[in-house]
């Protein structure tokens, strides 16, 4: 593919040292391709063919303009890559991203310097092989990404599971369960694809295996030594998403070498996420290569510290298109000043702390309470996101302000501090709203916390029997105005689901309400105003042929029988042909996500992939199959990938393990 200016090359081999090959796709600069250009590397296990073939074909065109070659990379495994991945982020990945890293900028048409990007996985990597610090990269963007692999991925948050473990683990054996494409690497894609269906592994095992944060976790978390990241790093997230701590980390950790953007977004790029206002992307990526790849004195350095866009109140609804709201620059960094609200009588949140004692409250919920929370992993605007709050909040236990005299408006991470005791393995759930002048009510910040993970999460402890304890509970980080008029609610229960998999224990949390604090992170006083311009394209995305429409679907049952609440997700994205390579492919995700509200035991998640790929004359199909369950002492995975070619089956492959459950 070529136009006046850039050249595409569809599929280039990069040979590793120990004989493997990995597939890239390449965009390089149409009207100077004999020169030496800057190269931008994004490393995935996504599919350049066809998994983000749509956003790649969105921004490398536009760099390439720019004066940059974009090198999409399959990692090993992945796509048309030869070789089966062994993990996520594994040393073998990081130590491939750097062979690929040293091989671009050994390319006649590259003039050494290299940058690095992507958003979720590949937002993750490229702060990671920034910490390695091979000599031709010279700066990185992370989008969506986290600096703690432990707390702030998919997997586990302040010691207790996240259900979107089991979620993600089924995303990624389905993704890997697909061939590479035949038009690229000939007759031995089936060959290939066997050996990837036989020998990947099943990742949830690692992750459910290592349930304290141990070397596992550590591997690939930067904050064990941010100072191994000496390249600037602008790193990018959005309110809406399960990954917004990490820009403020970064510039917590990586001080002047990061630079931070926030907006109001679910799990997508800048310049096409949701809920709008969108931010140019392409341009502020443009803006930070010329500064760190081609050494243009720009001002990208001076950019200010933080950016990030304060929420005016949203309405929760059923589609967010755009939140109200403004942007704001922090200039440099610092840790808020806080706001410290107090328990009151009758359930009340105040500035001043109670006189009287205020005794005694069993924080002992459903175990379905959470419906309305949304998901982690966010990529649409909708239920997606959380909902109104007035279901949960109505089984929780809430303390809530008065109506606001004047506005509150807060930046970082809210605090909670509390004394509470239980005779056996309980989570925390806390929950900051804003509850509007109709009663609607809008989730503004969470956190959890396992109460074994009370004081670390590298050595946890049972609570002690019988005695009261001080927990601090961090919720995640937030941009917002709480307007005059509203009040500030705090919800508090022992169940999250399915946001987070139930604690073994019942009786409940006893809360000494006396001791509770919730500090306000203020939005700092010399914040000014600021702005961040929006993509000119409302459109960016380039559009392939439908061959069957989309569909999404989310619904709660509540079987009044039975005593069983069942949380489904369906999510097709339809069936699309890339209009130059003819390939069509199709993905249908289902969860199913059970529980009895009066036993955290029979909590189960069963999940279902169908994965398509076809072509004239050529069809294959994936289903793989996942569920998780418990008892009080294991987890148990039950699973099978079942391959298809046209439609006889070409491979199955079961797993049926039990794992022994650690303080949960």
């Amino acid at each position: 593919m070529t136009d006046k200016t850039f050249e595409v090359i569809e599929n280039e081999w990069i040979p590793l040292a120990d004989g493997t090959r990995l597939a890239a796709r390449i965009w390089m600069p149409g009207a100077s391709k004999f020169d030496q250009v800057p190269a931008i590397l994004e490393f995935l296990p996504y599919r350049k063919r066809d998994g983000t073939a749509q956003r790649d074909e969105s921004t490398y065109p536009v760099f390439a303009a720019a004066g940059y070659a974009g090198v999409r990379v399959d990692m090993r495994g992945s796509g048309e890559s030869e070789g089966v991945i062994d993990g996520e982020y594994s040393e073998q990945e990081l130590s491939d991203a750097c062979e690929v890293i040293e091989w671009i900028a050994a390319q006649a048409w590259c003039t050494g310097s290299v940058g690095m990007m992507g958003i979720s996985w590949g937002g993750f990597n490229a702060l990671q092989v920034a910490a390695l610090r091979p000599e031709p990269l010279k700066a990185v963007i992370s989008i969506a990404s986290t600096v703690d692999r432990y707390n702030d991925d998919i997997h586990y948050k302040g010691g207790c599971q996240l259900a979107a473990n089991l979620s993600w683990a089924a995303t990624v054996a389905c993704y890997q369960s697909r061939p590479p494409d035949p038009a690229l690497v000939g007759d031995r894609w089936r060959e290939m694809w066997l050996k990837r269906l036989e020998d990947e592994p099943l990742m949830l095992e690692d992750w459910l295996a290592h349930q304290r944060r141990d070397a596992f976790w550590k591997h690939g978390s930067i904050c064990e030594d941010f100072q191994a990241v000496e390249i600037p790093a602008l790193v990018i997230a959005g309110w809406a998403d399960g990954y917004r701590n990490t820009p403020l980390k970064a510039v917590e950790g990586l001080g002047a070498r990061a630079k931070a953007i926030i907006g109001p977004w679910i799990h997508k790029y800048p310049h096409f996420a949701w809920p709008q206002p969108r931010a140019d992307f392409h341009a502020e990526a443009i803006r930070w290569w010329d500064r760190w790849l081609k050494g243009r004195s720009n001002g990208a350095d001076d950019l200010p510290q933080v950016r990030a866009y304060l929420l005016d109140g949203p309405k929760p609804a059923p589609r967010r298109e755009h939140d109200p709201g403004r942007w704001v620059a922090i200039e440099t960094w610092r840790v808020p000043a806080r706001l410290e609200l107090f328990a009151g009588a009758h359930r009340g949140l105040a500035r001043e702390k109670a006189d009287a004692d205020l005794g005694t409250v069993l924080i002992d919920c459903p175990q379905d309470t959470g419906v309305t929370a949304g998901e982690y992993f966010t990529l649409k605007p909708d239920a997606e996101m959380a909902g109104d709050q007035r279901a949960d909040d109505g089984r929780s236990v809430t303390f809530e302000t008065e109506p606001l005299d004047a506005a509150v408006e807060v930046l970082g991470r809210p605090v909670l501090t509390l004394r509470v005791e239980t005779r056996d393995p309980q989570n925390l759930a806390a929950r900051l709203v804003d509850v509007h002048p109709d009663g609607s009510a809008t989730r503004v910040s969470f956190g959890v916390l396992n109460l074994a993970h009370r004081d670390g999460d590298e050595e946890p402890a049972a609570m002690p029997e019988g005695e009261a304890v001080t927990i601090t509970l961090e919720l995640d980080a937030c941009g917002y105005r709480f307007a005059a008029g509203h009040r500030i609610s705090l919800s508090l229960s022992n169940a999250y689901w399915p946001m987070i998999w139930p604690a073994p224990g019942t009786g409940g949390i006893t809360a000494h309400p006396s001791s509770l604090e919730l500090g306000l992170p203020l939005l700092d006083e010399a914040a000014r105003p600021v702005e961040v311009p929006e993509p000119a394209n409302p459109d960016p995305l380039p559009q392939y042929i439908e061959r069957w429409p989309p569909a999404s679907r989310r619904t709660v049952e509540r079987n009044l029988t039975s005593n069983v609440t069942t949380s489904r997700i369906l999510e097709d994205t339809g069936a699309f042909e890339h209009p130059d390579t003819g390939l069509t492919t199709r993905q249908v995700r289902r969860e199913a996500w059970t529980v009895d509200p009066d036993d955290p035991l029979t909590a189960r998640g069963e999940t279902h992939w169908t994965a398509e790929m076809s072509r004239e004359g050529w069809r294959i199909r994936t289903e793989s199959y996942l569920t998780l369950s418990c008892t009080s002492a294991h987890w148990i995975i039950q699973g099978t990938v079942v391959a298809y070619e046209g439609e006889s089956e070409v491979h199955r492959k079961n797993w049926d393990r039990q794992i022994p459950r650690d303080l949960m």
